[in-house]
């Protein structure tokens, strides 16, 4: 899976092992294939020591800070807020994230989390006030489409000098689509990398959910190989299913009267466009570390990170 790409046991052995061994080499030079191999034991007890430190539920979990529940189906579990940070930023060494509440995952074994061909749904809630729906049917995605890929070019020569890959954004692998009956939202990204030479750097879909409640909404951000397209399609419209805003937090519970009212509509939380012609899309390099190998969970970030942005923009 080409989330966060880690180096498993193997290309570790595989690095150290294309090391040029000196006349010195011992037994104990971390360039000798014992060592390497004591190395790839190690990180491997570590990260086995991990996953069994994980908490997973089941069944009927709520999230508190959003007002929400996630009625689980069986096979399907969950990682709380300090868990799934942890998995962000220590297994797949993300930068830190306090605003995460949390992780779905296809499994009840966190060894998914390792499986290059799986998907994990991290979860997060922006409390900014109800999402008109109003223009939700007037929108022209091919249109919005040709902004976003101008807004990724424009913001490349600036990831490129900060030292990240270059991003592509091909296209929709999954047009913008949103339910008015059940206020959810989704919609998926075909997103390539390129190097400052010009070559791949890897390609990944980004798949976003949004959950619109009273006062604000639900953000689900899936992340997969492009080849799964398929599979993580078929599996969403469950996971939508899965997650709803407790009783009187419900979009139908909005008080126009008395509720805050957020400043964007539908388009801005599939575009972040506002952000993106305010000259704030460059900012994205903030998102992602110097490694190349970690960078996709910081992609998947992108429509919430819009949104904060928009807010910090319209306080300044």
């Amino acid at each position: 899976m080409t989330r966060p790409r880690l180096l498993p046991a193997l290309c570790l052995l595989a690095a150290f092992a294309l090391m040029p061994l000196t006349a010195n080499a011992t037994a104990t030079d971390p360039a000798t294939p014992a060592a390497a191999d004591e190395s790839s034991k190690g990180e491997s007890a570590k990260t086995e020591a991990f996953l069994k430190s994980l908490q997973l539920q089941t069944g009927t979990v709520s999230i508190s800070k959003a007002q929400a529940t996630l009625k689980l189906a069986p096979g399907y579990s969950f990682l709380r807020a300090a868990d799934a940070q942890r998995v962000l930023n220590e297994l797949w060494g993300n930068p830190p994230d306090s605003d995460v509440l949390g992780m779905i995952l296809p499994s009840t074994d966190p060894k998914v989390l390792l499986d290059k061909d799986s998907w994990a749904v991290v979860v997060d809630y922006t409390d900014e006030g109800y999402v008109s729906d109003a223009d939700a049917a007037k929108i022209d995605y091919n249109d919005m489409l040709k902004d976003m890929k101008q807004g990724a070019d424009e913001a490349n020569p600036e990831r490129l000098k900060q030292g990240y890959p270059a991003i592509e954004l091909v296209g929709w692998a999954e047009p913008p689509h949103y339910d008015a009956a059940s206020h959810k939202l989704y919609w998926a990204r075909d997103l390539k990398f390129k190097n400052a030479d010009g070559s791949d750097d890897g390609q990944t879909l980004n798949y976003s959910i949004r959950v619109l409640g009273r006062q604000g909404y639900l953000s689900l951000n899936a992340v997969a190989p492009i080849d799964q397209l398929a599979k993580v399609r078929a599996d969403m419209p469950q996971v939508l299913e899965m997650t709803e805003f407790d009783q009187g937090q419900r979009y139908a519970d909005y008080n126009a009267g008395t509720d805050k009212l957020a400043a964007y509509g539908i388009g801005a939380l599939v575009a972040g466009g506002i952000a993106a012609k305010a000259g704030l899309f460059a900012k994205l390099g903030m998102l992602l570390l110097g490694l190349k190998k970690f960078l996709i969970l910081g992609i998947a970030a992108i429509g919430g990170f819009f949104a904060k942005l928009f807010k910090r923009n319209k306080s300044n």
